[in-house]
């Protein structure tokens, strides 16, 4: 195994690993320290099934199934399909998911750990995912600022503030009335330390955050705004184009993400695990 950074901000390719094959206790310390330390990991030229991909995802933690039972994989619920391809009439797949900076289920109580996404079929570059480092954009916050919202408790649910027109590409993808039911407010610290390596870090300041206690709405809206434009500058971005094969995992605590707009015209899919703290 060889685990080469990408760039000094985030990310790190992880190569000579079969993941259909069973992980070693120090093949997987290795590869947590990596995602600790970079924010996500590539294994690139990897050939997996849905229930392969799910037993990797178990190494990680708990998988948890979307909200979004329609596009679940028909082999595995706990596989969501991300397509823009129609077949006989009908979507195979989420189209438009997460087309804003967020934070995957952090509209849920029990926060996701690590999201992991599998490219079956992707055009060609650009295509790909925009990471955005918040350990190091909280490091960076002026000191007075990071004292005042330390402790601050913010009201998360499922949507993206910045846009709910249910027709923008967008908006959160649009829930039925069944999902609907099913998500609530949750509240989540502001400043959030990392479960593993205790580095705290600024916590979906974009996407489902809403309000923070004790502030206005409007209040609590412009200043997460505020730190939304500080935590997703270019200098803490990296952008993954994938190819076919790729397998990445992300550290949900450290970054906030963004998809693609893509050309509709041009066929995508890739398959997404999420899984929780175990």
């Amino acid at each position: 195994m060889k685990i080469t950074p990408i760039t000094p901000i985030l990310g790190a390719r992880i190569t000579g690993l079969d993941l259909n094959a069973p992980l070693t206790p120090s093949d997987f310390t290795a590869m947590e320290q990596a995602l600790h330390a970079h924010g996500f990991i590539v294994f690139p030229a990897q050939s997996l099934s849905p229930q392969s991909l799910v037993q990797f995802a178990k190494a990680w933690g708990r998988p948890e199934p979307h909200v979004i039972d329609t596009f679940h994989h028909p082999a595995d619920p706990n596989v969501l399909i991300l397509s823009n391809v129609v077949k006989d009439g009908k979507p195979v797949g989420l189209m438009d998911a997460g087309t804003y900076f967020h934070t995957d289920y952090s509209y849920l109580q029990d926060a996701a750990r690590c999201t992991i996404l599998h490219a079956i079929n992707v055009p060609q570059a650009p295509n790909g995912t925009t990471f955005a480092n918040q350990a190091v954009a909280y490091a960076e916050l002026p000191s007075d600022l990071k004292a005042r919202i330390d402790d601050f408790v913010v009201n998360h649910h499922y949507g993206n503030r910045d846009d709910l027109d249910p027709e923008s590409r967008t908006v959160a993808s649009v829930l039925n009335d069944d999902q609907k039911n099913r998500v609530n407010w949750v509240k989540h610290p502001l400043v959030r330390p990392h479960p593993f390596t205790g580095q705290p870090a600024l916590y979906a300041v974009s996407g489902s955050s809403f309000t923070i206690d004790g502030m206005s709405p409007e209040e609590g809206k412009a200043l997460l705004d505020e730190l939304k434009h500080h935590a997703t500058q270019d200098h803490y971005c990296h952008t993954h184009h994938y190819t076919n094969g790729d397998v990445i995992v992300w550290d949900n605590a450290l970054l906030l993400h963004k998809a693609p707009l893509i050309d509709l015209s041009q066929p995508r899919e890739l398959w997404r695990v999420t899984v929780k703290y175990l």
